[in-house]
């Protein structure tokens, strides 16, 4: 397989540089996996418009989808960066363990969001019927069901492109999952 390299500010078109620099004041540096969107002219741009695009769902909420998203499509790379934003937004180390195998049983509302997200994932957008049931019992709406399926595409997204790049992790490595 191909190794890729991964671009640099010298090496990409003068918008993906800009957003390169936005990046690096944000970030404090460009993650490799967003540099490498940057050999598209227009992927980087596109993808960073889907990941900050306004959302029903709350930062927690788009935590869970993308650690159970990334579990499921067993991506190191996601699974690093998401292991830290998790416990940006709160979650412990055990609490991120147990998203990750597509549970919360810390808290009923993300334990739904995270059964749901899970069987939507592995099962390709064919959810488990009463965990869709079990999804709008816990008290989300048509519109966070929508919003969840656009932040499960964007995981899918990055899971694939680094599947397909093996792109450097440079984040911390995700803890390896208890059986």
């Amino acid at each position: 397989m191909q190794t890729f390299a991964v671009p640099t500010s010298a090496t990409v078109t003068p918008a993906n540089q800009a957003l390169f620099a936005q990046l690096e004041k944000g970030l404090g540096k460009v993650p490799n996996l967003y540099a490498t969107l940057a050999w598209s002219e227009h992927a980087l741009g596109t993808y960073l418009a889907l990941q900050n695009a306004r959302s029903s769902l709350n930062a927690k909420e788009r935590e869970v989808i993308n650690l159970v998203v990334s579990q499921v499509n067993d991506c190191a790379y996601c699974l690093a960066a998401h292991t830290l934003l998790g416990g940006m937004v709160g979650f412990t180390p055990e609490q991120i363990l147990a998203i990750r195998k597509g549970e919360a049983p810390f808290d009923p509302k993300l334990d739904a969001l995270a059964r749901f997200v899970k069987s939507t994932a592995e099962q390709r957008g064919r959810a488990a019927p009463e965990l869709v049931d079990a999804f709008f019992a816990a008290g989300y709406t048509e519109a966070n069901l929508v919003d969840a399926t656009v932040v499960i595409g964007d995981k899918i997204i990055t899971n694939y492109l680094h599947a397909l790049t093996r792109v450097p992790v440079d984040f911390p490595a995700a803890p390896v999952l208890p059986l």
